[in-house]
């Protein structure tokens, strides 16, 4: 078993989604922003969503967290894996609901061994690897080129002043980049 953990809601969790069975979202209750948009992409990729440090004062946000996260999940499609995501809560200082967890882990585990999820979500990891090596290599090779450096400097100048629209610019950038190959 290898827990990756991340620094935040941004890019890094849709690499993560993309190379791990199971994708446990961990949420603090009570700091405002529960529902927020912000949250709702992460959201739809979560397995399940654990509301950490359900205790003391806290509880009580934490219960009422994790009601109102049931009911936004119940609005996003069914999930391929047949699973249906799971929200919970927890507190590692009171060690409650830290069993759950590991047992919502085994659960989704055996779901989706059953329905062969995994062979096929492999297909799809690797899928996603090669097109993003393959955004990653042509950027690299775009922006390290010298004649397109010195282009974007001077497109950089002509799209701010207004002469020539920002899709103009992108065009005459790849077509150039196009003739170096």
């Amino acid at each position: 078993m290898i827990l990756i953990e991340t620094v935040g809601v941004g890019q890094s969790e849709i690499a993560v989604h993309s190379m791990v069975d199971f994708f446990l979202l961990l949420m603090l209750a009570g700091a405002g922003d529960e529902l927020q948009g912000i949250k709702r992409g992460i959201m739809e990729m979560a397995d399940a969503l654990v509301i950490t440090k359900a205790d003391g004062d806290n509880e009580t946000n934490a219960m009422r967290a994790k009601v109102e996260y049931q009911g936004a999940l119940h609005l996003f499609p069914p999930t391929n894996s047949g699973w249906i995501p799971q929200v919970l809560t927890c507190s590692a200082v009171s060690k409650l609901g830290l069993d759950d967890v590991w047992q919502c882990i085994l659960d989704y585990k055996k779901t989706a061994q059953l329905k062969s999820f995994f062979d096929n979500k492999r297909n799809q990891q690797s899928l996603f690897w090669m097109y993003q090596t393959i955004d990653d290599k042509l950027k690299s090779n775009f922006y390290t080129n010298e004649s397109i450096q010195k282009e974007i400097e001077t497109l950089k100048q002509k799209v701010v002043s207004g002469q020539v629209s920002s899709f103009t610019a992108a065009g005459e950038l790849l077509e150039k980049y196009n003739l170096l190959k």
